[in-house]
């Protein structure tokens, strides 16, 4: 009896998709990392590297160009104020950890993003992988909230923060801001109503871990972005969505007594930063004095990277604290010393001057100015706007807000670096614009 050989597969294994090196740098920013005194390295900015690592590899061994003329100019002009004012640091170990940051922050990964994600579909998982982080995080700063383990706030440690620890208060707020903006970006797109519904439920849940981080900057620039993103989608479904956002407020606020008083004095606070700012609000104010100072000593290249903290003491004035304090979330009483002016912009032209600013700027830009002429004219010939648009161009917006009440630091800075990466990809990839199979 004749027995039939079994047939052999012509089909290739599917290969695991390039981005998925991206999502792994989203994924470590969810484990605890608390080094003493709040600084070092965090495990996701090592995965970053390697993720720019494997991407040069891939395109050694396929031997294309690794970028188009404009990509490249967009993506490398910081590197010319970047390599003055290294040059002009204090010392050369200095300038090099600061370029080696910056150049991690605002250049190679986000090279590396657009290069690794093919297509809409690599979006949308690196997307979702951003809003499961945002929601992991604010899930444990709910519970640092409600069982008093947060990081203090006027002498309670109800501060939502997450894994990042007090050194880092900043780090909860951004993720879940993050979150919210892909959230609403997902909801806006084109994709099946399941989807959508359950993206816009994902972002109305992580209002309350973003009203429970205190963090007023983060607020605003949420709200700024949030308000964009449905501008761009029309005039109509930014009154919906912006009158659901409200009605969920008040539930939250109203409804529950979510921290009622102490939201409603750290909002109020936000107006009375002339009449009567507290010690934060007069500490920013001083530091971005300071800032201004050094930049009008050397108006073109700046102090050097890194240098802000060396020129404070000299340009600052006597209402500088002598530094933050921050207790709780599973951490001792720490003094922390003020290193930096809190605002992007002009930590920028302090240290890099106007050469530097211009760079750095004129990047941004760049990306913003792409990335809104592509949604446009996308809308132009097929009527409707993808998700990947909406949350490219909301991330980008988010940052530039934010930028003007921090900058960059910390555990969460590596995923300023992936949100780069998705503007570029929308503003510069050829990939963005084609119409994906169905």
């Amino acid at each position: 009896m004749a027995h039939a050989l079994p047939l052999r597969s012509t089909a290739r294994p599917r290969r695991l998709p390039p981005v998925l090196a991206v999502v792994a740098v989203v994924a470590l920013l969810a484990l605890p990392f608390a080094p003493d005194g709040g600084g070092g390295a965090h495990p996701a900015d090592a995965v970053s590297a390697l993720a720019v690592l494997y991407c040069a590899l891939r395109l050694l061994r396929d031997r294309r160009r690794p970028l188009s003329r404009t990509a490249a100019v967009v993506l490398g002009l910081p590197v010319l104020g970047l390599a003055v004012a290294a040059a002009g640091a204090a010392s050369p170990g200095a300038g090099a950890a600061g370029l080696g940051r910056y150049l991690q922050v605002f250049v190679l990964v986000p090279a590396a993003v657009l290069l690794l994600v093919r297509d809409r579909g690599d979006v949308r998982l690196l997307t979702w992988s951003m809003v499961g982080l945002a929601l992991w995080q604010g899930a444990v700063g709910v519970h640092q909230y409600a069982t008093g383990t947060g990081a203090s706030y006027q002498g309670e440690r109800i501060r939502a923060v997450g894994t990042f620890g007090p050194q880092d208060v900043m780090g909860m707020a951004t993720v879940v801001s993050l979150g919210v903006v892909c959230a609403v970006g997902l909801a806006l797109g084109r994709a099946p109503v399941r989807q959508r519904l359950l993206a816009a439920g994902c972002g109305l849940v992580l209002l309350l871990p973003l009203a429970l981080s205190f963090s007023r900057g983060a607020w605003i620039a949420t709200a700024v972005t949030c308000a964009v993103q449905l501008l761009l989608a029309g005039v109509r479904r930014a009154l919906a969505v912006g009158a659901a956002v409200v009605a969920a407020a008040v539930v939250l606020v109203g409804g529950f007594g979510v921290g009622t008083a102490m939201l409603q004095e750290r909002v109020g606070s936000i107006t009375r930063v002339a009449d009567a700012p507290d010690q934060s609000v007069t500490d920013r104010y001083t530091m971005w004095a300071a800032a201004a100072g050094m930049w009008r000593e050397r108006p073109l290249t700046g102090v050097g990277l890194k240098g802000f903290p060396e020129h404070r003491d000299a340009h600052a004035s006597l209402a500088l604290s002598s530094g933050s304090e921050t207790d709780g979330a599973g951490a001792g009483y720490r003094r922390q010393p003020l290193l930096s002016p809190h605002n992007m912009y002009l930590l920028v032209l302090a240290e890099q001057g106007l050469i530097g600013l211009l760079a750095l700027a004129g990047s941004w830009l760049a990306l913003l100015v792409l990335g809104l002429r592509r949604l446009v004219a996308v809308r132009r010939d097929r009527g409707a706007v993808p998700d990947c648009a909406f949350v490219a161009c909301g991330l980008l917006v988010w940052q530039l807000t934010d930028f003007a009440y921090a900058d960059i630091g910390g555990p969460s800075t590596v995923l300023t670096a992936v949100c780069f990466g998705l503007a570029a990809w929308w503003a510069l990839s050829p990939a963005a614009r084609e119409v994906p199979q169905r």
